[in-house]
């Protein structure tokens, strides 16, 4: 695709990215990103989805280089514009597919991961499920992601057990794997279904963690108690008597 000269420097991000546009993207992303350690469309959408979730913000300028492994050199101005548009609308696109559980999310807000394009199919019998391991770039895109805010993110997990569980079935979709009690008993293999099954889960698993987002964030004013009058001051509700022998008389008997 040729990039026209004459867009400008700054260029709007989308709300959210439509099919070019993703194309485009992960045409960049395999050509630009990939042989050099960076991260395929998947595992930005992970990373992104890490972000737009987290415990606190973390901005573009931090965010954007760890994408290409390491920092391209761009045509000129109009490109590298057209590359920062993209990557932010697709942070966009993240951050509004989080605010949507899995009854109710739209399909263009639908994470950007490889699926089957009928993931009820029988496999083919020379198709194994453990080569089958959708969603494995996701989730370490999500891992990298939370790196970025490592401490904050290990206060969260250490305060609610079901964010751990979450972050166990995101452990699975990565490593493939699934410890159980027996520490030294080896750990058993995710199949093709169970990744399947995780995926489908993602919209709500992620809704949950940015509503504690928001309320973890939230400013909240302390309540304050009036300062209660001095017990022989007359009782402001108006009686006539003394404060400690009407309205405060309650506070006395406690």
């Amino acid at each position: 695709m040729r990039i026209p000269t004459a867009w400008p420097a700054r260029m709007k991000a989308p709300a959210y990215l439509n099919d070019d546009q993703i194309e485009r993207l992960a045409d960049l992303l395999e050509q630009r990103a990939v042989p050099f350690k960076g991260f395929n469309l998947e595992a930005l959408d992970g990373y992104l989805t890490a972000l737009v979730v987290g415990p606190e913000e973390v901005p573009a300028a931090e965010w954007m280089p760890p994408v290409w492994g390491t920092p391209p050199r761009w045509a000129d101005e109009a490109e590298r514009a057209e590359v920062e548009a993209l990557l932010q609308g697709h942070h966009n696109m993240a951050a509004a597919r989080v605010r949507h559980g899995e009854d109710d999310l739209p399909d263009h807000l639908a994470p950007l991961l490889w699926l089957p394009e009928d993931p009820e199919q029988e496999l083919p019998e020379d198709v194994a499920e453990e080569d089958l391991d959708v969603g494995r770039d996701w989730a370490l895109g999500f891992f990298t992601g939370v790196s970025l805010r490592e401490a904050a993110w290990d206060a969260w997990l250490d305060d609610n057990d079901w964010m751990e569980e979450i972050f166990g079935l995101f452990d699975q979709l990565a490593s493939g794997e699934v410890l159980g009690d027996d520490p030294s008993a080896p750990p058993t293999a995710v199949g093709y279904r169970e990744r399947l099954e995780i995926i489908a889960s993602l919209p709500g698993m992620l809704a949950d963690l940015h509503h504690h987002r928001i309320d973890a964030l939230t400013p909240r004013e302390p309540i304050r108690r009036g300062e209660a009058p001095a017990r022989n001051a007359p009782c402001p509700c108006g009686s006539g008597r003394k404060y400690k022998k009407c309205c405060g008389a309650a506070d006395g008997e406690a």
